[in-house]
């Protein structure tokens, strides 16, 4: 790639660009001759450059036009269409900031064309009828957003809670006026009809700053530790409820930042402030497909990653939720709901049951709500992908069922996945309760040009109606919780997973000009931790679990081989550089088999021990599994790696796992993560927690997670060669400096306690829930402006689509011979040892008139853990 030259700040890339061709003239007609010589068609980065290749092949030359404006500007193109004589540029400047620039290629002459222009032209390669009917339907979901505050900057994508304390902030202005909208938000507080915070004697700004100068003076004189009850009288009399907190400390502390807020707003106060507020209590959660459990259910069908992910989340809530619920001194019992679907046929799980007592928790439940259809209710497993049709009753009886145990509204609602996230969307609607939705994946970008083929794609994955659902609950969400900044925006090359919705055409059915605007203050970041119960430091000698180290020793150590492990390590001594992940081509096991391989200085410092699939190819029916097993063993023969590396089976006890990321610390050696792509990274952040020293690969989350030479290593996947010798370089290091690996494995452990655990994910997402919902009540008739447009889209288009996707029979089908497949995602724990957030199976049939779900991935453009 092009380094970046120096632009004008102020102008555009189509200003830019016309003098950039003109001085490459004679080179560019040429280029945009054999551009335009093809006919209609789309062009990725990778064709524009070799087509530049070809024309300009004087190696000096062309690095030269590529290390000037226009380089940058080609290097900065993400597709581009050719509708002869002109070629249309989709450039991607920087994360959210996308240009359209239209060239003529008889005379070099340059156009800047909206994002509407752009689509059309793309529609014209796959339906030229559509992209020129006048009437086809175009939808801008931005122009709804016009008084909302935007962020300016690439850099703060994903700060939503900042930008809206700041502009909370400014509308207060600190007056009586302005501040009203405030106050009126206190007033409004309660939990099931009970009075909180204040009562309507104290209806106006200043008659609330009178009671609160009045209060401080009596707190002022009265111990710090003095209960709420003790005090709760005379508060009354001045029209304050319960909530402010459990003593007189704590009230206070609370009421003198009301104060601050009323009179002189900061948006650090301000958010401390909301964020106290007794607002939540019962918070549901809905994740529909797949088989929903806590036992039993790991594996099966569009199940894994995602349902640990979530019952970690609802203990972490509810052990914040307690915890706030007792200083602000209220005698409040939480309630948290995770709605799913109830399976009849449920394969000897808990999947057939209504309700299900969320372990470890007191105030958790599951509640399932089956599938029905005009013939009833639906007995067996649907697919992920064909879910659809069975929604908008789900959501219909879900909230019947939750109206009715929750004795009220829940006070916040979370979606999980495309039908999660849809259904949340329809309930928070009807009810008007603030809205949260967390993506896991989105299909969308793991399929090339899925939105233009969609009618290719549709009778297998039906995305018109996913692409639509995932459309309409980005917009309808209050905020959107990311585990990282790269699944917003991405990175400088690669788009984000929200990105792809900024703007996109299904030709013959939509053309979206402005689906998601990454600089809304909607979107944040809370990325999730790992169970610090089972990944603990190592140095917790209390803690270990040693009762595994027998196990453990004979899975690393003894040189018999099994059907758990195969090779042996014949120098004990030396350190262990670790790696666990599924075997597939993305996890990119085996290209760290060969960096290892190859690299014998690194092979003279360590050994290496890979936990990973199977190792007898006949045992998976994954083909690219058993094309990936087989290269592992022509690795292992052709570096004559026996004696120096250890292969292990895929293993499935967390609590096993978790001992033995500790033993290989005692061995003082690391972990590595070495995948082409990586969403979020939850073996780094379990391998960190443990004490391990982390390489991880620079490409996704874990390049976030890690701070490079400090907390841990980025290496390159795509370079081997540098990044062996990085990990040789440690070792020597190491044995150089016997404090080295110390000074790593702290600050590892520093940085997983200050950023990446499952405490400050729940404080940040109620942090979130409490500020969204005084943000909702200012913005009333904006939201119900665009909730009328979203109405529409749903009840006109959306409706429509999933009249396409066949319901089943509720018939018995015969039992058939099935091969497991599994399929990577957008964001995901690793598969059973940490699960796949999205780590989804299918089954392939053998029988032929058995439906088929076959997943086939680019993985230039998988995104996935």
């Amino acid at each position: 790639m092009a380094s970046k030259p120096t632009l004008k700040r102020a102008d555009s890339m189509a200003e830019n660009m016309p003098d950039a061709l003109r001085q490459s003239r004679y080179h560019m007609k040429r280029c945009f001759a054999r551009y335009v010589g093809k006919g209609k068609r789309l062009m990725k980065l990778n064709h524009l450059m070799d087509e530049m290749e070809a024309v300009i092949d004087d190696k000096n030359e062309r690095t030269k036009v590529l290390e000037g404006v226009l380089g940058y500007i080609l290097c900065s193109t993400q597709e581009a269409v050719v509708i002869p004589p002109h070629v249309i540029f989709s450039i991607r400047s920087n994360p959210g900031f996308w240009e359209y620039v239209k060239v003529n290629s008889d005379d070099l002459s340059v156009e800047a064309v909206t994002a509407a222009v752009y689509l059309k032209s793309k529609e014209m390669i796959y339906d030229e009828n559509w992209a020129k009917d006048e009437n086809a339907l175009e939808l801008n979901f931005s122009a709804f957003d016009f008084p909302t505050p935007r962020l300016t900057l690439s850099s703060s994508i994903g700060n939503g809670v900042s930008l809206v304390s700041k502009f909370l902030t400014t509308k207060l202005n600190g007056n009586p006026q302005t501040a009203q909208p405030l106050v009126d938000y206190l007033v409004s507080l309660n939990h099931q009809g009970e009075k909180l915070m204040i009562t309507d004697a104290l209806n106006t700004s200043t008659k609330l700053q009178m009671a609160l100068i009045l209060a401080d003076v009596f707190l002022s004189a009265l111990p710090r530790d003095t209960t709420y009850p003790n005090f709760e009288l005379r508060f009354k009399e001045w029209g304050f409820e319960k909530g402010w907190g459990n003593t007189a400390e704590q009230v206070k502390d609370t009421m003198r930042a009301l104060s601050e807020a009323l009179e002189a707003p900061d948006p650090q106060n301000l958010a401390k402030f909301l964020g106290r507020l007794p607002t939540i209590f019962n918070v549901v959660i809905f994740s529909p497909h797949g088989y929903f459990g806590q036992s039993d259910v790991l594996g099966l069908p569009d199940t894994g990653g995602q349902v640990v992910y979530i019952l970690d989340q609802v203990r972490a809530l509810e052990e914040e939720l307690l915890l706030r619920i007792k200083q602000q001194g209220l005698n409040v019992k939480p309630h948290i709901l995770v709605v799913t679907r109830l399976i009849p046929e449920a394969r000897g799980t808990k999947c057939n049951q209504e309700w299900e007592p969320i372990n470890n928790t007191k105030h958790s439940t599951i509640l399932r709500i089956p599938f029905r259809t005009e013939k009833g209710i639906l007995n067996q497993w649907v697919s992920r992908f064909d879910i659809y049709p069975y929604l908008e009753r789900f959501a219909q009886d879900a909230t019947a069922k939750i109206l009715e145990n929750m004795e009220g509204k829940p006070d916040l609602i979370i979606g999980n996945y495309t039908d999660g996230n849809l259904v949340a969307s329809l309930m928070a609607a009807k009810l008007g309760i603030t809205q949260a939705i967390i993506a896991h994946a989105l299909e969308k970008t793991k399929y090339d040009d899925s939105d233009v083929k969609w009618k290719e794609l549709d009778p297998k994955y039906h995305f018109s109606c996913q692409f639509t659902a995932d459309t309409i609950s980005m917009n309808a969400a209050d905020f959107i919780i990311t585990s990282t900044y790269q699944e917003i925006a991405g990175s400088k090359d690669r788009p984000g997973q929200y990105e792809s919705h900024t703007a996109f055409t299904l030709p013959g059915l939509c053309r979206v000009v402005s689906g998601i605007n990454l600089f809304d203050p909607k979107f944040n970041i809370a990325a999730p931790g790992a169970d610090q119960s089972v990944y603990f430091p190592y140095t917790e000698r209390q803690k270990r679990l040693t009762s595994f180290h027998p196990a453990i020793e004979e899975l690393l150590y003894t040189k018999q081989d099994n059907n758990e492990h195969i090779g042996f390590l014949a120098d004990k001594k030396k350190p262990i550089i670790f790696s666990m992940a599924r075997l597939d081509i993305v996890k990119n096991v085996s290209g760290l088999t060969e960096w290892f391989g190859k690299n014998k200085r690194l092979r003279s410092l360590v050994n290496l021990v890979i936990v990973a699939g199977f190792f007898d190819p006949s045992k998976s029916k994954d083909r690219e599994e058993v094309a990936e097993i087989k290269k592992m063993h022509a690795l292992i023969e052709k570096y004559q790696l026996k004696g120096q590396i250890r292969w292990i089976a895929a293993q499935n006890d967390r609590n096993r796992n978790g001992e033995l990321y500790r033993c290989i610390a005692d061995s003082k050696g690391a972990f590595v993560q070495p995948a082409i792509y990586e969403a979020f990274g939850l073996t780094v952040i379990e391998a960190m927690n443990c004490g391990l020293p982390t390489f991880a690969t620079n490409q996704g989350g874990p390049s976030e997670i890690i701070v490079d030479g400090v907390s841990g290593f980025h290496i390159d996947p795509n370079n081997g060669d540098e990044s062996s010798n990085k990990i040789a370089n440690f070792f020597e290091k190491c044995r150089d400096d016997s404090d080295y690996w110390y000074r790593i494995s702290k600050a590892g452990l520093e940085r997983i306690n200050e950023c990446y655990t499952w405490k400050i994910y729940a404080n940040k997402v109620l942090n979130m829930g409490c500020i969204y919902s005084f943000w909702r009540q200012l913005n009333t008739e904006q939201k119900q402006a665009k909730q009328k447009y979203i109405q529409m889209y749903y009840n006109l288009q959306f409706r429509n689509l999933v009249k396409n996707v066949p319901i089943p029979s509720n018939e018995v089908q015969p039992p058939v011979s099935r091969a497991l497949t599994k399929v990577p995602s957008t964001q995901t724990m690793p598969g059973g040892h940490s699960l796949d957030w999205e780590d989804s199976f299918e089954y392939e049939a053998e029988d032929p008139n058995t439906r088929a779900i076959i997943k086939k991935f680019d993985f230039r453009y998988v995104i996935e853990e």
